[in-house]
């Protein structure tokens, strides 16, 4: 069976400038270490884009909407307007399954809500899902960047996720 990389709402508004998240520095060298080790090793690679509303810094074709990593040929590439990456294409899981996959790592944008609910989703499709620490952000809330992003990692491994250093991430 195979890994798949989901690289969610890595765009430029949340990795990039004054908008960015509070830890967008090491997030986004997270990421590319990530995709690097997922390409060298054939896995899947899939890229979310978020589809803000109009006047968001998402805005479809605005500058904040772009993605911050180059798809590749043969990567996937899903647009979204809700949380859940893996439910806003009805035909993302089964993609997935054609290829193999049985595992997927989920990392990317925002940790309490597009990892959190695509995490889950992961889960509930039968997926076995890694949470790579290090590799997820999110904006200070309720409570500091740091503290929601390990909380939605408590959270995702009480119900069945495996959270790793991203460092520690493999790809079969």
């Amino acid at each position: 069976m195979a890994t798949a990389l989901m690289v969610v709402d890595a765009q430029r508004n949340l990795l990039e400038g004054e908008g960015a998240v509070p830890a967008a520095g090491a997030i986004r060298p997270a990421l590319l270490d990530l995709l690097a080790r997922a390409r060298a090793a054939g896995a899947v690679v899939v890229h979310v884009q978020n589809d803000g509303p109009p006047g968001y810094p998402d805005e479809p074709g605005s500058a904040g909407w772009a993605l911050v990593f180059e798809v590749h040929d043969g990567e996937l590439l899903v647009r979204k307007s809700a949380s859940d990456a893996l439910g806003a294409d009805p035909g993302l899981v089964g993609a997935l399954r054609e290829r193999g996959v049985d595992h997927v790592v989920v990392a990317g944008l925002q940790s309490d809500y597009c990892i959190r609910a695509t995490g889950r989703a992961g889960l509930q499709a039968g997926f076995r899902v890694t949470i790579p620490s290090g590799a997820h952000a999110t904006f200070d809330d309720e409570a500091p960047a740091a503290e929601l992003a390990r909380a939605v990692e408590e959270e995702l491994a009480a119900e069945g996720a495996v959270v790793v250093p991203a460092t520690d991430v493999t790809f079969a």
